[in-house]
């Protein structure tokens, strides 16, 4: 955590850590691992509620917890920008991170591989692989997913590459 700011450091201490080393082949424990992504999740999401910073919502979309989608958002000059976010979990998983997506955005960042899969390979992976398997999906949302839209939404909304809904609704009508 060299390095990082105070922001940062701190709310990634208060993400409670996961224990279980299981994937979604793994059965029983992968029940466990799930519950423990879920307090993490859960304790993450109450963190950002209470300190004004509230920016997405996920949920597991099947029962086994392997098909995960929500919704992400950025505030860029006062104004909200929202997307949907999904993510599998891999097989290796824990051992390999999810591969978060934005296909709304898809193909409008060199950051991004097909499919809106956004690019952690050079600062996150790394960082995950060390903290294997005490990382969850909170940790890949707060570490990977947050610093990726505050470098890229400012980027791609300057350049007219996404445009805010209401500036969207307002050009249809002329």
């Amino acid at each position: 955590m060299e390095g990082w700011d105070p922001s940062t450091k701190s709310t990634l201490t208060r993400i409670p850590l996961l224990t279980t080393k299981a994937g979604p082949r793994d059965g029983d424990a992968w029940k466990q691992r799930l519950k423990e992504e879920y307090k993490s999740l859960i304790a993450y999401t109450q963190m950002n509620k209470s300190n004004d910073n509230d920016w997405f919502r996920i949920s597991a979309s099947n029962p086994e917890g392997t098909r995960w989608t929500g919704k992400c958002w950025y505030v860029h000059n006062l104004l909200k920008y929202k997307f949907d976010l999904q993510f599998d979990i891999p097989v290796t998983y824990p051992a390999t991170a999810p591969e978060l997506e934005l296909p709304e955005i898809d193909g409008k960042t060199q950051k991004m591989y097909r499919g809106g899969k956004i690019c952690l390979t050079v600062h996150f992976k790394p960082l995950w692989a060390k903290n294997c398997p005490r990382f969850g999906i909170a940790h890949a949302l707060c570490l990977g997913l947050a610093p990726w839209l505050a470098a890229e939404i400012p980027i791609l909304v300057d350049s007219g590459m996404i445009k805010h809904k209401d500036d969207a609704a307002s050009s249809a009508e002329f």
